[in-house]
């Protein structure tokens, strides 16, 4: 029950002035004061979280954090109780558990509860009120940025995939940014922006968004903005649109918020003009429509992130739909003019259109939201389904739950919007109208998803609207259900209407909707239909959202007076004068409120056939059920269940709300049923139905039913029903079919009523007993069992009673009887509603006890009495044992809550005493949960007591028999009962965690249906009654949780690790999953069960018995325990390692599949969590702190002195059980007889177990060097990893001073220095010059894009003669076992060979360099310098010039390891090895061939990589003196200098920008090569050359955030580097184009080949991080490329041209290039004399008015009507069809204004027009000028496509008569009326009535050409 509750809100008038504390208090009474009994009061609450803080403090302070952890779930239960926390207590709290996050060197998981913690105690949901205020928190950034960027960047070669703490660690961020001083923005952009580069911008941008503070936008939305509009990258667009949601509505109320540092109102919302339009730009962008011709992804964001490796472990679900609708929803205010409805007939100023001005009801971001809706609304048609439907029905949907969540908080009293900067109504009635045609629109759509979003959109609105909404809705809904053969639109429209119940019953939201209540409800019952149920399903949906609201009751004779408008007027608020539109259906007049209630009243005298006709349509579905079958003896499949299921809920609804009348006429109709029939296979079904009439009126039910049903089970008894001795579950036998109908009606009937049993007392004893004695088959006796259960829960169980939509009180009143319509869809406040309670009576315990007295024990004995024979037991003594143990457990289960436990006495708590407090085990919160019997001194409780453990006794007993039992398979069934009756012992308490989140779930459920945001405080009375059920509940589930364990429950759980080892599938099963319940209830249960189970895995035991074992190790929950305590941690894993003895393959299996699984819970962190020595000074002050807030004793000091005496001796024993585990696994690795896969999971366990904080053993050492040598590739893998990994460790450890440094990877390198970067020009000039003695190399410069970090580290060279890096001494001896054995003579040459096999995945043709190869030589040569470097390169060097490719790659890992660790060496050694690889470069790059030339790639790309090219300068040198030839004779031979060079620039970066001039001319002047993957490589080389150069970095942070503000273009993409280049060659192409070959040489051209490379590059470019860099070229290319799309005769470069048109429209171009590109499209459209260029430019130009709508202006609008219109006329019909097509989609987004002016236009035109007979000259002109105004017309028609405008009518008939024209004009026509019909379809039983007669006529004419008779 989370806090999202409905919340005591802000606006109560009494609470308005009190404290936020007193605020809590309040909303506590009402969950108190709605259960039943008496609970504690909040000061005694207070002094137990006291108790749970003073444990957390303790375990904190003695760094305890495993148990530390279960003290966060007892302060979860504590917070689950709902009692207030005062706000210093919870800041202080909140402190600790931040500052715990932080603590380096824990496991995630654990790291990851805090956070879990964090964020409860926070409880900042979004859109409810905050917890604490930035006023009353304050937290350090710092800590945590240094935390994270371990995470970040980790190390290579210890980076683990499967690690999430970096999503962890900036989840806390997120969690905390609000709370960050708004002082520290300046810093953290300090910070932060230096380290944003290309390469980091995945990384960097997540850790802006989430640390930055919401408030001061100003310091840094500017610069964040131009980050944005320069990269092309989805994760970007993510961040930032979700950080701008956010920030919309933040600020919402601008400057006058109460918070320091809110944003000023600019020209949309805080947004100015720029920034707007970036935001719905990017937010178009998102919503997946498809992009013209690019079907798929419309942009090319997330290619660009896919060549981006760095980002991808920051995960993060974000809906940019939510954002985008939050920014458009808050920014919404009156902020311009208001746009007139354009009045019909504009004078056309010489030709010129009118120019649209004002905005949608004066709202410029409103006005935006038409836009997008517009241009994207035709992809809400159910016929247009793709991708991008779940975008767009989640977008409506979002923007009406935000719209109504704003609305409802501008009417708090709390509100701080200035008025004037509120949503007022107009802007409310604007935003319905935009919204409600494409919701109706995917209303029907066909992904149930969709649907249900469009739905909940409809729903919002009409809250909003009603009266614009419901007739729309109903008129559909009428339709919907009249039409029998369109299953899909019933269905869409059942579940539509019982979205929006609400406006439909209540007359206080619609007046006008009760009604249509009866009416509809007929309409549903043919939709109870078992051969359709999902239309089913949703009818009993709509009619139990209908009913739960309204009393079924006859009201049309009840006269009340109707003058006065009866009695709850007050809390009608519904103007009557407003803006309603006239009448609810078509053109009927608006009633008043009184007539509306006299039809109503009306209305409701046909319940009582309703009531009637449904109830037999029910009775039809059961009769034709399927028969009952099936393993678990359901009826039919889960289709059926579903809709029994949904029926019974229904049928429950209504009974509780019929009147009496209609109750005793629908109690007649059952009975009448019921005594004339029993059905098989509706038998369950029918029970249930006789329960929905029980729980109603039990009284009345039970003396209908009672002495009817009794009679017929005794005379079905007498004659044999239930005879058949059966155990296990089976078809029911027909002859009982009539036992087991009465029995269920009983079950029915006495399930509820509690009380109303009294009287019936002796039947039902009666009863009870002869059923428990005479059912004899499984069906009959668990059926009796259920009965038993059922009667037991009713009556002595607390429990609410009646759920109706009205208190009891005003149910009975007279008055309600005669005008319950008034108050249909009551909602209520939460103290305003009364709930009763059933608590059971004294009478009633009496019953319960007679009940168990004279059923239990009778049963029981018999138990007793066959346990000891069971040896000798036949079919009959079975059979009792398995009846008699269902009764006594069907007892017990039913006294879940009967009584309270009392404290037991542990026998073994299972505690350390060495290392553990028996203080700090947790035990349940005890608080009141309205248990029966609670006072130990009680007779009945003793009684009660006495006989439980009875019947455990009993079941222990037989566990204990059965266990020696010899003929075991015939004992199976009495076995599972055992195991049952075991479950029921131990569990039957309190509530168990399925039960209570199932009931949480449903409560919400119920809650959000009927509110329509977040912090709504009524809701109807149903909902409180469940609120009041799950608090109660909650209390109950407190006392299942955290049982301590008595020694008979001890002994129970032995009973049931032998049931879980049985050999017997089925009872292991059963016991199994009772054993893994058991161990999340009772305290340490799994550290007692553990020992037996690794006996279990011994030698010598049997399969199933290991089996058995396994699986329950294998239980997630169980083997975390396991792992992480010291006592069991070693004996897992060996176990798991020794049960090699047993070879049966399913084990061995499962042997395998446990072992991957612990690898997980095996990380460096595992043995330093439980041993942790690092100071904390962060958690120490804040438990300091925490103290301050509880009493002077708060922190017993002699306790926290031995906890921390504790830990001393808890650090050292885990010490020494690593050590122990490494060496009895290394012992079992080390035998000779270990099967390799043994051997493979050993490898796994000890690299695990390799750990940073403690030297690693040398045998370890040994261990893993042996095994690169194993023919297993596995193990050879991990062996190598374990040894990067055990070289790293040691290079770490020996790097840092202290253990801080260790754990969050704070060490430094003594030969790195950190230089200060005071000139940053200076700098970078100093990076060409050669390094001198004490210069430095820069290996990695990751700052300097936007701006330069303070300093840079730096590494110096070594000199000959000195050893810097010095090893830690405790690495020696293992560091010694290494060498010794890498400078043997054999084992480069026996590790180069296996190196060198083929490799055997993907049918060994794969040829990738294997990193960990390389890593592995890399840190050998890292670590032991050049010792044995003589042997390695003698060794490799015959490899590297093997003809077979796999040797070569094998030479080439090792030779790039060493290489690559050899940065530290001394000259005399490093100059060995270069004038080594120097003698044979040339050689090596000369024999590569196609094969072999990615690997090779590979390699120099990891030898330049991320390495100051000085430390490379023989390499760098080599590759820039080869000759880059572009047309020699083999295309091979040339690309390989050119790949070479190309890895070198990219690789060099930064330090190849001074050099890059000359190449870049090289490339243009190439781009015409000969061979296509020349021109790639130009292509790839400008593309990389190009990104290199964007270095738009400032001196400083400061003047970069000041640039952003002030200048045009900051980031430098506006100004294009290179452009003189392509000017050059653009000049070159038209005489190139007037060279052309003819086909079939035309591709060998100059202009193909030079057109297709500047295509490439631009769409490789496009499709890249840095797109934007692209633009300035392409503008500039743009005619040209126009003119290359109409090359028919060269396909490849057709192609390329025209997707390089789209593609300019899948990257948001910068604001400014939006005109200039419409520009060029204009001009080459208009100026072309080509008219296949015009087809090609006009789809594209098209996709890109669409895609920056936002940002054309209106004079661009204007330009391109013009050119439509031109083209409307152009000669070709190809052309003159595309502009008409544009033409309708440019009107509809933007030129509504203009349609007048327009149709006048086309009119005029045709009319004047008239057509010569076709041999006449001027006959083709004429033809084409009235194509043009035809195309014209029936493109305005298309604009609108789904509404009819007055205008429209009368096109008909002026396109009517030109039908039968001769072809283009009859086509066209006859299109555009096909497109009319489809479109109108849905509502056309409205539009046909604006057409008059013969306009429908003239309309029909145009789809079917001239009439036969006209």
């Amino acid at each position: 029950m989370e806090d999202d509750e409905i919340s005591v809100a802000d606006s109560m008038g009494e609470l308005a002035d009190l404290s936020a504390y007193d605020k809590q208090r309040a909303s506590l009474q009402t969950y108190l004061s709605a259960v039943p009994y008496e609970c504690e009061t909040v000061e005694d609450m207070q002094t137990r979280l006291e108790k749970i803080a003073e444990k957390i403090y303790i375990c904190a302070s003695s760094k305890n954090w495993l148990v530390l952890s279960t003290w966060d779930g007892m302060l979860q239960c504590w917070m689950l109780m709902r009692y207030p926390i005062p706000k210093t207590t919870r800041a202080k709290l909140v402190r600790v558990y931040y500052e715990l996050c932080l603590v380096p060197g824990v496991e995630p998981r654990v790291l990851r509860s805090w956070a879990d913690m964090l964020s409860r105690l926070l409880g900042n949901k979004p859109g409810l009120k905050r917890k604490l205020e930035p006023s009353d928190l304050e937290l350090p950034w710092q800590p945590l940025w240094r935390v994270l960027q371990k995470e970040l960047w980790p190390k290579t070669s210890l980076d683990e995939t499967s690690r999430n703490l970096v999503n962890i660690l900036l989840y806390v961020a997120e969690l905390c940014k609000r709370y960050y001083p708004a002082s520290e923005i300046p810093t953290m952009l300090e910070t932060f922006l230096p380290i944003l580069t290309k390469e980091t911008i995945l990384t960097v941008t997540p850790v802006i968004t989430s640390f930055l503070p919401p408030t001061h936008t100003h310091l840094y939305l500017p610069s964040l903005f131009r980050l944005w509009e320069a990269f092309n990258s989805g994760v970007v667009d993510e961040r930032f649109l979700e950080l701008c949601g956010d920030l919309a509505e933040e600020h919402v109320s601008g400057p006058y918020a109460d918070v320091e540092g809110g944003a000023a109102y600019k020209i949309v919302g805080i947004w100015d003009e720029a920034q707007w339009n970036t935001l719905i730009g990017k937010g178009l962008g998102s919503m997946n429509v498809p992009v013209g011709a690019m079907r798929g992804a419309s942009n090319t964001s997330f290619h660009a992130d896919l060549l981006d490796k760095s980002g991808f472990k920051i995960k993060k679900a974000i809906s940019r739909i939510h954002a985008l609708a939050r920014i458009l929803v808050y920014s919404m205010a009156v902020d311009g003019d208001v746009r007139e409805t354009t009045p019909t007939n504009v004078r056309v100023k010489n030709g010129q259109l009118p120019k649209q001005s004002g905005y949608v009801a004066g709202s410029k971001a409103l006005d935006s939201l038409d836009r997008l809706i517009t241009s994207i609304e035709t992809f809400f048609h159910p016929s247009n389904t793709g991708t991008w439907t779940l975008s767009l029905t989640t977008f409506v949907q979002r923007l009406g739950a935000d719209f109504i969540k704003r609305w409802k908080e501008e009417e708090q009293v709390s509100c701080k919007t200035p008025s004037e900067h509120r949503l007022t109504p107009a802007i409310r009635r604007a935003f319905v109208n935009i919204l409600k045609t494409p919701s109706l629109l995917a209303m029907f759509s066909k992904d149930p998803v969709c649907m249900s979003y469009a739905q909940g959109a409809l729903r919002s609105l009409a809250m909003l609207e009603p009266s614009i909404i419901m007739p729309e809705l109903l008129e559909r809904a009428y339709g919907g259900l009249e039409v029998v053969n369109e299953t899909h639109r019933t269905t869409a429209v059942l579940s539509m209407l019982s979205g929006i119940s609400r406006p439909l019953v209540s007359e206080s939201v619609w007046l006008g909707g009760q009604k249509h209540i009866v009416p509809l409800l007929e309409l549903c019952i043919p939709g109870i239909d078992l051969n359709d149920p999902v239309k089913t399903v949703c009818s009993t949906m709509f009619i139990v959202s209908v009913v739960q609201h309204i009393k079924i009751g006859d009201l049309s004779q009840s006269g009340l007076s109707l003058s006065s408008d009866g009695p709850v007027d007050d809390m009608m608020d519904v103007d009557d004068v407003d803006h309603l539109p006239e009448g609810t259906e078509s053109g009927e007049p608006r009633l008043s409120r009184s007539d509306e209630r006299s039809l109503v009243r009306d209305s409701t005298s046909g319940f009582a056939d309703w009531v009637v006709s449904l109830f037999r349509r029910v009775f039809a579905l059961y009769e034709n059920l399927p028969e009952e079958g099936g393993r678990k003896n359901t009826t039919g499949g889960k289709q059926e269940e579903s809709v029994l299921k949904s029926v019974k809920s229904m049928l429950d609804v209504i009974c509780l709300h019929l009147s009496d009348s209609l109750f005793d006429l629908v109690l007649n109709l059952v009975f009448d049923y019921a005594t004339t029939n029993a059905k098989s296979n509706a038998v369950r079904a029918f029970g249930q139905l006789v329960a929905c009439l029980a729980r109603v009126r039990p009284d009345k039910t039970l003396s209908r039913f009672l002495a009817h049903c009794t009679a017929e089970i005794e005379e079905e008894l007498k004659h044999g029903a239930s005879s058949v001795r059966t155990t296990s579950t089976h078809a029911a036998v027909p002859s009982d079919t009539t036992l087991h109908w009465n029995m269920a009606i009983l079950r029915g009937c006495l399930g509820y009523g509690g009380s109303a049993l009294l009287p019936f007392k002796a039947q039902i004893l009666r009863l009870m007993r002869i059923l428990v004695d005479n059912t004899k088959s499984e069906r009959g006796y668990t059926g009796t069992g259920r009965l038993i259960t059922r009667i037991l829960n009713t009556i002595g169980n607390t429990y609410p009673l009646n759920t109706r939509f009205v208190n009891t009180a005003d149910w009975n009143d007279p008055n309600f009887e005669k005008d319950h319509n008034t108050q249909w869809g009551r909602l209520y406040e939460p103290q305003d509603v009364v709930i009763e309670w059933h608590v059971p009576s004294n009478e009633e315990i009496a019953f319960v006890l007679e009940i168990v007295e004279q059923i239990g024990q009778p049963a029981l004995r018999v138990v007793e009495s066959l346990i000891g024979s069971n040896g000798k037991w036949d079919n009959i003594a079975r059979n009792d044992f398995c009846r008699n143990l269902h009764a006594c457990r069907a007892i017990w289960g039913g006294l879940s809550t009967f009584i309270k436990e009392q404290p037991k006495d542990v026998a073994n708590p299972c505690l350390n005493a060495d290392t553990e407090l028996p203080e700090l085990l947790v035990s349940h919160l005890d608080v009141q949960a309205g248990f029966t019997l609670t006072d130990p001194n009680d007779p009945r409780y003793r009684l009660v007591v006495s006989r439980r453990e009875q019947f455990g006794k009993a079941v222990l007993y037989a566990a204990a028999s059965f266990r020696n039992a010899t003929n075991g398979e015939d004992h199976i069934d009495a076995v599972i009962g055992i195991t049952r009756a075991i479950d029921t012992y131990l569990l039957s308490y309190g509530l168990s965690r399925s039960d209570f989140d199932s009931m949480q779930k449903n409560y919400a459920q119920a809650r959000d249906l009927n509110r329509s945001w977040l912090r709504q405080k009524d809701n109807s009375r149903l909902v409180f009654v469940k609120r009041a059920h799950v608090y109660h509940s909650g209390r109950v589930y407190m006392h299942a949780l955290y049982r301590r364990r008595s020694a008979f429950d001890d002994k129970m759980l032995d009973e049931l690790v032998e049931l879980s080892l049985s050999p017997y599938t089925r009872i292991r099963r059963q016991a199994q999953s009772v054993l893994h319940n058991v161990s999340g209830y009772y305290v340490r249960s799994t550290r007692y069960i553990l020992p037996y189970l690794f006996k279990a895995l011994e030698k010598g035991n049997d399969p199933d018995r290991m089996k058995g074992a396994l699986y329950i190790l294998w239980n997630k929950g169980i083997a975390a325990y396991a792992l992480a305590d010291q006592k069991f941690h070693k004996q897992y894993l060996v176990t798991l390692l020794e049960c090699q003895h047993e070879e049966k393959p399913s084990i061995q299996k499962l042997v395998n599949n446990l072992s991957q699984d612990c690898v997980t819970h095996l990380n460096e962190e595992a043995t330093h969590t439980d041993a942790y020595t690092l100071a904390i000074p962060g958690v120490e002050q804040a438990l300091n702190a925490l103290r301050a807030e509880f009493s002077p004793s708060f922190v017993d000091q002699l306790f926290l002195r031995r906890s921390r005496e504790k830990s001393l001796s808890r650090v050292a024993s885990r010490e020494a059980l690593h050590t122990n585990t490494v060496r009895s696994i290394l012992e079992i690795a080390l035998r000779p007889a270990t099967h390799w896969r043994y051997l493979q999971t050993a490898a796994r366990f000890l690299y695990g177990l390799l750990r940073r904080d403690a030297p690693t053993a040398p045998e370890v050492a040994q261990f893993f060097l042996d095994q690169t040598t194993n023919p297993q590739p596995t193990i050879r893998a991990i062996a190598q990893r374990g040894l990067v990994k055990l070289m790293t460790l040691v290079k770490i450890r020996s790097f840092s001073a202290t253990k801080e440094e260790l754990w969050l990877d704070e060490w430094t390198n003594p030969l790195a220095r950190e230089i200060t970067i005071s000139d940053p020009n200076e700098f970078i000039s100093s990076l060409q010059r050669p390094v001198s003695g004490d210069g430095l190399y820069f290996d990695k410069i990751r700052t300097g894009f936007l701006t330069w970090s303070k300093t840079i580290k730096g590494y110096r060279s070594v000199a000959d003669g000195e050893s810097p890096l010095v090893w830690e001494a405790g690495s020696i001896p293992c560091l010694n076992a290494i060498k010794h054995t890498i400078v043997k003579d054999d084992y480069i040459h026996q590790l180069s060979a296996l190196w060198a096999q083929e490799s055997g995945k993907g049918g060994g043709t794969s040829l990738d360099v294997r990193q960990d190869n390389v890593l592995f030589f890399k840190y050998i040569a890292k670590i032991f310098g050049d010792e044995g470097l003589d042997k390695i390169l003698e060794a490799i060097d015959p490899l590297l010039f093997d003809s077979e490719k796999f040797k070569q790659r094998a030479g080439a890992e090792i030779l790039a390891g060493i290489m690559r660790g050899s940065k530290h060496w001394p000259p005399s050694a490093s100059n060995k090895l270069w004038s080594w690889v120097a003698s044979r470069l040339g050689r090596i790059v000369g024999q590569i061939t196609p094969e072999t030339l990615s690997f090779w790639e590979n390699i120099f790309q990891l030898q330049l990589n991320r390495r100051d090219p000085r430390r490379n300068k023989f390499i760098v040198d080599w590759i820039t003196s080869l000759p880059l030839d572009f047309s020699g004779d083999s295309a091979f031979e040339m690309t390989k200098p050119l790949c070479l060079f190309g890895i070198m620039v990219d690789a060099l970066g930064i330090y190849f920008n001074p050099k890059a001039d000359p190449y870049v001319k090289l490339l243009f002047d190439n781009a015409g090569s000969a061979y296509a993957e020349m021109r790639q490589h130009v292509c790839q080389g400008l593309f990389v050359i190009l990104s290199n150069q964007w270095q738009p970095w400032r001196p400083s942070t400061a003047a970069f955030l000041q640039a952003c503000e002030t200048e045009k273009d900051p980031l430098n993409i506006r100004n294009p580097p290179y452009m003189h280049y392509l000017s050059d060659v653009l000049a070159k192409l038209p005489k190139w184009r007037d060279e052309r070959l003819p086909p079939p040489r035309v591709n060998q051209s100059e202009y193909d080949k030079v057109g297709l490379t500047l295509l490439q590059w631009i769409w490789v470019s496009a499709h890249g991080p840095t797109a934007c860099l692209m633009f300035p070229y392409a503008i500039e290319m743009m005619p040209e490329i126009l003119r290359m799309s109409e090359l028919n005769d060269s396909s490849e470069l057709q192609a390329y041209s025209s997707a390089v048109l789209y593609i300019l429209s899948a990257v948001t171009p910068p604001v400014e290039f939006i005109e200039t590109i419409l520009d060029n499209f204009v001009i080459a459209v208009k100026s072309s004399t080509s008219w296949r260029i015009r087809l090609h430019a006009l789809p594209a130009l098209v996709v890109f008015f669409y895609r920056n709508l936002p940002s054309i202006s209106q004079d661009g609008i204007l330009k391109l009507m013009d050119v439509l219109l031109e083209c409307l006329s152009d000669e070709n019909v190809e052309v003159r069809e595309m502009a008409s097509k544009v033409f309708s989609g440019v009107v509809r987004c933007s030129q509504r204004q203009s349609i007048i002016p327009l149709k006048n236009r086309f009119v005029a035109l045709a009319k004047k027009t008239s057509l010569p007979p076709r041999r006449d000259p001027g006959y083709a002109e004429a033809l084409r000028a009235l194509h043009s105004a035809i195309l014209g017309i029936c493109a305005l028609l298309e604009s609108l496509p789904y509404s009819v405008e007055p205008w429209i009518p009368p096109l008909t008939e002026v396109l009517a008569p030109h039908a039968t024209d001769p072809p283009p004009i009859s086509t066209t026509i006859r299109k555009c009326a096909l497109e009319f019909k489809k479109t109108h379809q849905d509502t056309w039983h409205k539009d046909q009535q604006l057409f008059d007669e013969d306009q429908l006529q003239s309309l029909s004419s145009m789809l079917v050409g001239t009439s036969y008779y006209a």
